[in-house]
């Protein structure tokens, strides 16, 4: 049995539940809900889905993480990219309510025979948060590769949906963060190695002209930005903005993925970037129990995260490794 303090259990279970808590009010204005906050688990709503139901933030999250169980193969998880829009697989519920177009897009060309690396959307308008949404089960490679391998792996699989520099680099900052986390430091001790990290990455001259949007975040600065300040859309630098503000000014879980949620907007994909980090630092045990109750298909996820856990232990001891 895995212990519910497992970091990948709290990392999906935290990308989850701040999905399915975001759901009924996406697309809900933030003066919406200054006026009528979300303060617990709830349903209807926009997709009129029962309480507990997540989105497509997580079936592609776990799509990835189910891939990883068996090394890292960007076919394999281009498969199951194509067997959850065609087959309805790792969905809450047995049907796709909510689809990104650019992910939509990439899909139908990975359908036809495209391979994984040349799906996704290069475009600048290709910038939505569809790749980073999905893209936290990256993080739990980072004892088994070094970081600079790790980050090439992460635009790879960024690539499968969204290919543009600025989808990549989103997030590769995300990720960089997340490891940090994972290696035991504080949200702000964290977000700050995590930038110094990955800027030695990010100086090279491929990355020249997109680094420049990215400067609030890597000047450890977004933490201060003012609420009216935070844009919480889809478009992918807001959405890691965004989600990088709740973290760093809340306390737990729950506070984390509320604040979230009643940004307005893009509620369940704020909430559940934000959730994969708060569910990583705080742990599975400080997710409320009573919302991870609702959450539909709750032992299936747990039983996922243990077929990684023992996936990513395996890889280190080079045990079934197939890569």
């Amino acid at each position: 049995m895995m212990a519910n303090s497992s970091p990948i259990l709290g990392g999906l279970m935290g990308v989850c539940v701040g999905d399915a808590l975001g759901v009924p009010v996406e697309f809900s204005s933030r003066q919406n809900r200054e006026r009528s906050p979300v303060t617990t688990m709830i349903g209807h709503g926009t997709y009129n889905q029962l309480p507990g139901t997540w989105s497509d933030d997580s079936s592609l999250t776990f799509c990835l993480a189910e891939a990883l169980c068996t090394g890292f193969s960007l076919e394999s998880i281009a498969k199951l990219f194509c067997r959850w829009m065609k087959d309805n697989y790792w969905t809450p519920r047995g049907n796709v309510f909510d689809m990104g177009v650019a992910t939509s897009q990439a899909i139908l060309r990975l359908q036809q025979g495209v391979p994984p690396l040349e799906a996704g959307g290069t475009d600048e308008r290709s910038n939505g948060n569809g790749s980073l949404m999905r893209i936290l089960p990256m993080a739990f490679y980072h004892q088994t590769l070094d970081f600079p391998s790790l980050i090439e792996r992460v635009h790879q699989v960024s690539c499968v949906t969204h290919a543009h520099l600025r989808s990549q680099m989103a997030c590769g900052i995300y990720i960089s963060i997340a490891i940090c986390l994972l290696q035991g430091l504080s949200p702000q001790d964290a977000y700050l190695r995590g930038i110094e990290n990955i800027q030695e990455i990010y100086r090279q001259p491929l990355y020249a002209q997109e680094i420049q949007l990215f400067q609030i975040v890597l000047r450890g600065e977004v933490g201060n930005l003012d609420i009216d300040d935070v844009i919480s859309g889809g478009y992918v630098l807001d959405t890691l903005e965004a989600a990088l503000w709740c973290f760093l000014n809340s306390d737990s879980y729950s506070e984390t993925v509320l604040k979230a949620v009643n940004l307005g907007g893009d509620t369940d994909t704020t909430a559940a970037v934000v959730g994969g980090l708060a569910g990583i630092y705080y742990g599975f045990e400080n997710i409320p129990p009573e919302w991870v109750a609702q959450i539909a298909r709750k032992e299936d996820i747990m039983n996922l995260a243990r077929r990684l856990e023992w996936a990513m232990e395996n890889r280190e001891q080079g045990i079934g490794n197939r890569e």
